[in-house]
């Protein structure tokens, strides 16, 4: 076996539950569309009782943007924290049909598995409610050291950063990455996630990320910046490489002097934005390993993006290697 990986991810280990609903639906239960909400194992059960048919597939934003890595063609390993349930199952057959390494141990006889309720409306904006289960479970002695060692990036997700035992978890894979000559992203992942972790976010992503992912709302929230333009230039102050995403205007691509704009791609239909900004990284962080020009990664990372919210489900339903292949991105 290659002894060194391209990208290793640790995030939540969670299945989706993808279905569609209208807007009388989360009206009706108090839902905001086009956000996140935690939700406990009975709120959980409950909503499941109430959607219609529905598809079930290992999901979770870092383990969305590996599967992404595996289906462009880079080699990919992710740590995560499911149950011994039907749906750990699930998830881990999932990812490993995929190519993906995945050798976290399941835990036995705590929390059920993870599962995200996506209710996805017919405008395409996707609903998360999310039960985190064993997920949250994970912490530093779940980060496997020599697996670490072995990636040239470690990608986390801000959706993790709530657990103490997580955040444990998070700066030891961050230490042992730079120990071992790797390098550190973080994707903010939320606005709801910047809300709550504010000051510490700005700690590690100052201190330890060398690859930041953030869209507009998160990157204006993590500096209280009063727009866009003030956010970037704080971030250019603080992190080698800033991977910044707004949506239909494109993306900013921030590194120290140089900064490039890049057009998103445009699709015929916008049928579920689920996994647009963990796909987005997934072609970034595969170009960057390939060596590619970072006007080149975020036209990669556009193309993925692009290809997942043309349909249900935040994992990609073409092989993204063939796909940039066509486009003229192929390696």
């Amino acid at each position: 076996m290659n002894d060194r990986i391209d990208v290793l991810g640790i995030g939540n280990a969670i299945v989706d539950v993808l279905a569609r609903a209208e807007d009388s639906f989360l009206a009706a239960r108090g839902l905001e569309k086009g956000t996140m909400h935690l939700v406990d194992a009975g709120e959980a059960d409950a909503l499941y009782a109430a959607i219609g048919p529905a598809v079930e597939i290992s999901g979770g934003s870092a383990a969305n943007t590996i599967a992404g890595l595996a289906s462009f063609g880079s080699s990919a390993q992710f740590i995560g924290i499911v149950s011994d349930d039907q749906l750990g199952g699930v998830f881990r057959h999932d990812i490993g049909s995929l190519g993906v390494r995945f050798d976290t141990a399941p835990h036995s006889g705590g929390a059920p598995t993870a599962r995200c309720l996506v209710l996805v409306t017919p405008d395409g904006e996707r609903t998360m409610n999310t039960f985190l289960g064993a997920s949250q479970q994970l912490g530093p002695d779940d980060v496997d050291e020599a697996s670490v060692a072995r990636a040239d990036i470690v990608y986390l997700e801000g959706y993790l950063f709530d657990p103490p035992a997580a955040k444990e978890a998070f700066y030891k894979a961050a230490r042992l990455a730079h120990g071992n000559g790797g390098r550190v992203a973080l994707s903010l992942s939320d606005p709801f996630c910047v809300d709550r972790h504010r000051e510490e976010f700005r700690v590690f992503v100052k201190d330890e990320v060398d690859i930041l992912f953030a869209n507009e709302a998160e990157i204006v929230s993590l500096y209280q910046a009063p727009g866009f333009a003030e956010a970037r230039e704080a971030v250019r102050k603080e992190v080698p490489l800033a991977v910044l995403t707004r949506s239909e205007k494109g993306s900013v691509i921030v590194a120290g002097p140089q900064e490039h704009s890049v057009k998103a791609r445009s699709v015929a239909k916008v049928v579920d934005t689920t996994g647009a900004g963990d796909l987005f990284a997934a072609g970034f962080l595969h170009g960057l390993c390939k060596g590619r020009p970072l006007t080149d990664c975020a036209r990669l990372g556009a193309l993925a993006a692009s290809e997942v919210i043309s349909h249900i489900g935040a994992r990609p339903q073409v092989n993204l290697a063939e796909l940039a292949k066509g486009a003229g991105l192929g390696d």
